[in-house]
């Protein structure tokens, strides 16, 4: 196990504070593009998150107005058109492992979202778990309109789960914009709320999550993933094995001595 408090990247901002991790792309000047360094620094902390003692929740942010624009135009998009194919290859694998390793990191993310959120930046709203955005919020799978096929980062796998087939077939073949009200009522974002009550609504839902059984929420995450290639048979049964594995935590135990006890539980994690 690691802490990752004292971490300090050079592409993001980061802040670990009552074991919940902030996160914000930093280039609001650009409405925070993503580039070849920050997909590759994002990649590697999310990796890093699943061994961190010290961080049970992710609350991915926006900054100056916007969460993130994509991939930047000038140092990305550019010198992909330069490529050949052993280096787009590389690339394009690189991206999806920014979204595996987000799937696979064992804690909860949020994400809360203000202006735009398009191209990779939709992506990674996409992968969170819970997806909170304001009235202005605007969300575009926008690959088609740069000569791209929707299927980006696992978009045609994740998207349709989410808002179903047909919709998610609307936004990966136009590319348009997706606002934030069609955003709620599709299911895409689970509420909207005003850009200045935004962040501490994220922040108050990760430090609900915190104070929960935190090893169980890691096997919720876990089950969510990889129940999407289950039969119902197999789901079941994966379940059973996992709740049979959180019931030997001590927080089963002190659920279970609080209600007893007529008491609100306090969980440890373990």
């Amino acid at each position: 196990m690691t802490r990752m408090a004292g971490l300090e990247p050079k592409h993001f901002l980061w802040q670990v504070e009552d074991r919940v991790a902030r996160v914000r792309l930093d280039r609001p000047e650009r409405k925070n593009p993503l580039t070849f360094d920050s997909y590759a620094e994002l990649r590697d902390t999310f990796r890093g998150l699943r061994y961190a003692e010290d961080v049970d929740a992710v609350v991915f942010l926006p900054n100056g107005g916007n969460f993130c624009s994509g991939g930047d135009v000038h140092d990305i998009i550019g010198p992909l058109v330069g490529m050949e194919m052993k280096g787009l290859l590389a690339f394009t694998r690189m991206t999806g492992d920014l979204v595996k390793a987000m799937l696979a990191c064992g804690k909860p993310i949020i994400t809360a979202v203000d202006g735009v959120a398009v191209g990779a930046g939709a992506i990674i709203v996409m992968a969170s778990d819970i997806r909170i955005a304001t009235p202005e919020a605007k969300t575009a799978f926008l690959f088609t309109r740069v000569g791209l096929a929707g299927c980006d980062m696992g978009a045609c796998a994740i998207l349709p789960r989410i808002i179903g087939q047909g919709r998610a077939a609307e936004l990966l073949y136009t590319g348009r914009t997706m606002s934030g009200a069609e955003g709620e009522r599709w299911g895409f974002y689970n509420r909207l709320v005003d850009a200045g009550a935004l962040e501490a609504d994220a922040l108050d839902m990760a430090h609900r999550i915190v104070a929960g059984p935190t090893f169980a929420h890691g096997i919720t995450k876990t089950q969510l993933n990889q129940e999407w290639s289950m039969g119902l048979d197999q789901a079941i049964e994966a379940e059973a094995q996992a709740q049979a594995i959180c019931m030997q935590t001590r927080d089963f135990e002190r659920a279970y001595r609080a209600f007893v006890a007529r008491q609100t539980p306090v969980f440890e994690g373990a």
